[in-house]
């Protein structure tokens, strides 16, 4: 390949060293900024990350419990999953809300999107706010075992602060959230529902 420049960083040359059907790894030759040789490694992610934080009439979030191959552990989270790059963030954001809890919203927001880890990926995030919910049965996918706690946003913004939540979507769309609902920045009726104590 011709080199190419991505900011003050060289490519001499690009090779994919693995792929599946959810991420690839490129392996690059680099001129670094100081002028030297450096290898640079990036995990490109085939989907969106999709986050949603659905809210209640009564101030209450639905978290999500599952097993995380990566780390070995156990994980409390909001409903989250990929969504096609090509596909419409909010429909992701439905099924992922569908399949997972089993709800369904009347209003929906976007109120969060950030890049996940810079530094080693090109992996995206879009999160949504979700009210006026309908319950009921969660149809999660053959490879997810599947907990569930309903708990108040109050309690779920306690366990973000103490460090009980590891999930960075739900950390961030947990932040922002109340951050947003304080300045006055939500519409009216899930901004009260964020700040209602319970």
């Amino acid at each position: 390949m011709k080199h190419k420049k991505i900011g003050p960083w060289t490519v001499n040359s690009a090779r994919e060293v693995y792929r599946n059907p959810w991420i690839s790894v490129a392996d690059y030759a680099v001129t670094r900024p100081d002028g030297a040789p450096g290898q640079y490694g990036v995990v490109s992610f085939a989907n969106l990350a999709i986050g949603v934080l659905p809210i209640d009439d009564e101030g209450q979030t639905m978290l999500v419990g599952q097993h995380r191959f990566p780390h070995d552990a156990y994980s409390w989270e909001l409903p989250e999953g990929g969504g096609d790059i090509g596909v419409d963030p909010r429909l992701s954001a439905e099924r992922e809300l569908l399949e997972e809890t089993g709800y369904r919203a009347a209003h929906w927001l976007e109120f969060a999107s950030f890049d996940i880890s810079n530094s080693v990926t090109d992996e995206k995030s879009v999160c949504f706010l979700a009210w006026g919910l309908t319950p009921g049965a969660p149809a999660p996918g053959p490879d997810e075992v599947l907990a569930h706690r309903r708990i108040s946003f109050n309690a779920l913004h306690e366990m973000a602060l103490k460090g009980d939540i590891r999930d960075s979507l739900t950390i961030i769309m947990t932040l922002k959230a109340r951050a947003l609902a304080e300045a006055g920045a939500l519409p009216a009726e899930v901004g009260r529902l964020l700040l209602t104590p319970r």
